[in-house]
């Protein structure tokens, strides 16, 4: 990717691009490098880990945190056009915990490194709003994710999970695992297996080895409400 072009991605995603000057525009696209990571590659390791700003082009990120004894949870997801920050927490001293991100698809992004990204915003207010905006924004994600782990019942967080991921989807089939989804709703395989067939049985959803398919939607969206 030429310099003209990373300058374009920028400066359509970094909202405060027009506030830097154009010395700090042209070192940021300097300190900014094309990466492209395969299908689950292990992007951030937590806390000891900070590579910068990430700026998605393709794919998919998935944010989560690890458990000592090694269950995660998923906090939030990031696509084409999404930034993170949580990558660069090293910029931020009040971010104490640890976060994970994975390459949940082949995916390709711009990456500001942590270092200049760090000196932009101590130098610069504006490059310090945004950081710490967009930081107020994974947070709020983040809570929404705690919170439907801590106060939804399991047919609900269900529920909104599987009709989120509709949405995404070409067809009425959710191409993942019981595995998977039970990784992305913060609860056990087997719960989430048995809620499933649950479902099967309300005739909600058909189950096979190759996905889950929605079969009534309007039962579905009636159980999110």
């Amino acid at each position: 990717m030429n310099t003209a072009e990373t300058a374009r991605l920028l400066s359509s995603h970094f909202k405060v691009w027009q506030h830097l000057t154009k010395a700090d525009q042209d070192s940021m696209v300097e300190h900014t490098t094309l990466m492209r990571y395969p299908k689950g590659t292990c992007i951030h390791n937590g806390d000891n880990d900070c590579k910068g700003l990430l700026l998605i082009i393709s794919g998919m990120l998935r944010v989560y945190m690890l458990s000592e004894n090694g269950k995660d949870i998923t906090l939030y997801r990031l696509g084409p056009g999404d930034m993170c920050i949580l990558s660069a927490s090293c910029v931020l001293s009040e971010i104490t915990f640890d976060v994970h991100i994975d390459a949940e698809k082949d995916t390709e992004l711009l990456l500001t490194s942590a270092p200049f990204f760090q000196s932009l915003v101590e130098r610069n207010i504006y490059a310090e709003c945004f950081a710490y905006k967009l930081a107020a924004d994974r947070f709020s994600d983040i809570m929404w994710a705690m919170q439907q782990i801590l106060f939804m019942s399991m047919d609900k967080r269900l529920a909104i999970f599987l009709w989120d991921e509709l949405s995404k989807s070409s067809d009425d089939t959710i191409r993942l695992t019981h595995e998977q989804v039970a990784r992305d709703v913060g609860s056990a395989r087997e719960v989430v297996s048995r809620m499933l067939k649950h479902f099967s049985s309300e005739g909600i959803v058909e189950l096979s080895r190759g996905g889950i398919k929605i079969i009534d939607k309007q039962k579905l969206r009636k159980l999110t409400a």
